[in-house]
Order: C-alpha cells, then structure tokens, then sequence
C-alpha cells in the first residue's frame, strides 16, 4: 500500500466524502497522446513487452503525474494479462490491437493455477512497487484488470472487433460450461487485483467494458453477481481497498451495480446522464465520470461546457472526476492541462 492514505483526496471520496475540487485522474492518462510515451513505446518492442518490463512500465505510468495536477496514477498494464497468464496465446497487431487464439466451445477450458499466475505475472507486481514508491504523496496509486465477462469475450472472440455472437451463443447454448469458464476468470482476476494491492495499490478498478453487450437477465448472470463476487474476494483479503466498477454500456442497470456489488464507486460512461447518476446512484456509492474523451480532444467553449454541467449536478455528493472512456490518441496535452484547471477552479477551489 502506497504512502500517505489519509491524504489522499481519492481515496476519501471513495470512503463517501464530498471533495472540493474532486479528484482527478483520466482513463487512459498514460498513452499515445503523450510524445514522452511515443518515445517510450518504441524502446520497449511490443505492447506486452512495455507491460511486462518493470521500469519502462513504471515509467509509462508516472508519466503523466510530472505534466498534470491528478489525483491518481494507474499502473500501465493491460487487462489481457490475465488471460496471458491463464495459458491463452496473446499479442497485439500493430495498427489493429488485441490479437488472442481462441477459446471455442468444447474446447478445454483454462485452468487457474495462483503461484503460476502469481510467477508470470510478477513483473507487473514490480512495476506497481516502483509506482507505490515514486508516486506523489496525494496521489492514489490504482491497480486494475477486466471484469470476467470482459475478459472471456476477448478470449472467446480473439479479440477481433465488437462482434460478441461467439461468447453470446457459448452463454446461451451451454450456461454451465460458460459459468465455469467466468468463474475460472473470476478467481485469477481476484488474485490480480490482491497481488497488486498487495504491491502498493490503493485502490483498484475493475472494468467490465462489454456489459453494454448483454440484456438484463444475462447481464445479471455473466455481469453482476461476478462483479458481487469479485468485490467481496477482494475486500475481504484485504479490508477497507476500495474498489470501482466500470460496466461500460450498462446504463440505466449501472445502479444495480451500485445496489448489489457492494462496490465504492461506480464509473459510467459518457451516456449517462450526470443528472440521473446524481439520483440514482450516489445515494449507494461514490460516481466517477463521465467526460466525453472528444469533448476533451476538441478542447475550447466544448470541454468547459461539458466539464461545468458535470461538475454542477455531481459535485454535491461523493465523486471522482474522469472520463467516460479513455484518453484518445489525438488528444492534444495542452488540452489535458486546461481541464485539469477547469476542474481545481469550478471544483472548488483556486489552487492558484
């Protein structure tokens, strides 16, 4: 656990008080938008070899925290480790993305071995150290990894494009199989998320990216209890880590996420409207979100608006100032910093 917890502006929104100015930290803070990671990016190979070099991937994440006033770093990684670590074949086709050789029905399914995973995956566990240790004294240092529903469509589908009809008809066809396939998903995801607390995290975030792919009843099943499951493996090896649900595309559903789960925030994506956020889910946890990434990209009369009508309906309660998705490549840096002021001055507070 990272220095310093009590000073955190993050972690106390996450423990349900209102901050002023929220906390700041962006979705995809580290990344190509960023010319000091372009740089970066070519030393180190391949995608994977970033993730699983320790100081280049300390580096990538405490990137951002030397340009802007965030209250948050997140460790550079990639929620495919996981399934890496599992056995599946992953790499990532420039220009293209995620690239995975596919489970398909039928086929044996992984099986989940703690002290592997724990071994392969050891030079993530490095790189959070050097993160916890070099990160500024008011900033929370965030672990995280895929939601199993997430994780099993990419390794279901290969990773190739938004297709779900594979990991769909597997659901459908052949519930039982499935659910030990998620539930295989679920312990290793829980490990990761405990190894990485146990590394110096503060916190962790879980992203269930495709739950915006599933009607309720099914949303329930391969979602929900999942996630209340995952939450509670979690807090109850390590008491008191704060954890945060992202279920991309839920919408209205992302309150039973924040009823059920037993989650101290939910974050939602641009969709939702902060109005209906403010009633509907902060009564139960904290909210973060829910910038548009364009609005920050296009910059101007835009982001301010955006970031004033966010700032006015959700400021009132216990919030996390993000985006609904993350970063885009495009993003100008000089945009990232005038939102940074945004947020301090109609936050709350004039940090000068």
């Amino acid at each position: 656990m990272s220095k310093n917890r009590d000073a955190k502006p993050l972690l106390a929104a996450l423990r349900g008080e209102r901050q002023q100015p929220p906390p700041l930290w962006l979705m995809r803070q580290a990344g190509r938008y960023l010319p000091e990671y372009r740089a970066l990016r070519a030393r180190a190979g391949s995608f994977l070899d970033l993730c699983y070099d320790p100081a280049l991937a300390a580096e990538a994440s405490l990137q951002p925290l030397r340009r802007f006033a965030l209250d948050g770093v997140i460790l550079f990684s990639d929620i495919l480790v996981v399934a890496d670590a599992l056995g599946q074949k992953v790499w990532f086709q420039e220009g293209e993305g995620p690239r995975l050789e596919p489970i398909a029905e039928g086929d044996a399914l992984p099986v989940f071995d703690e002290e592997r995973q724990r071994r392969h995956l050891a030079p993530v566990y490095e790189a959070m150290e050097r993160v916890a240790e070099a990160a500024p004294a008011g900033a929370a240092v965030l672990g995280f990894a895929g939601a199993p529903w997430t994780l099993a469509t990419y390794m279901v589908g290969g990773g190739r494009g938004r297709d779900f009809t594979a990991v769909k008809s597997w659901a459908y066809r052949e519930p039982e199989s499935f659910a030990r396939l998620i539930e295989t998903v679920r312990e290793a995801v829980a490990a990761h998320l405990i190894a990485q607390l146990d590394a110096g995290a503060d916190l962790v975030q879980v992203f269930d990216s495709w739950a915006g792919a599933l009607p309720e009843a099914e949303l329930d099943r391969w979602c929900i209890e999942p996630a209340r499951r995952l939450v509670s493996d979690v807090k109850a090896a390590r008491p008191g880590a704060p954890v945060i649900l992202y279920p991309r595309g839920a919408g209205v559903l992302c309150e039973r996420f924040a009823r059920e789960t037993g989650a101290d925030a939910i974050s939602v994506d641009s969709t939702v409207p902060p109005v209906w956020a403010a009633a509907h889910l902060q009564p139960h946890c904290a909210v973060q979100g829910n910038l548009d990434p364009v609005a920050l990209l296009a910059g101007g009369d835009a982001l301010e608006r955006a970031v004033r009508t966010i700032l006015e309906t959700l400021v009132h309660g216990p919030f996390v100032f993000n985006l609904g998705e993350g970063v885009l490549p495009g993003t100008p840096p000089e945009n990232v910093a005038t939102l940074c002021d945004l947020v301090r001055r109609r936050g709350g507070r004039d940090d000068g």
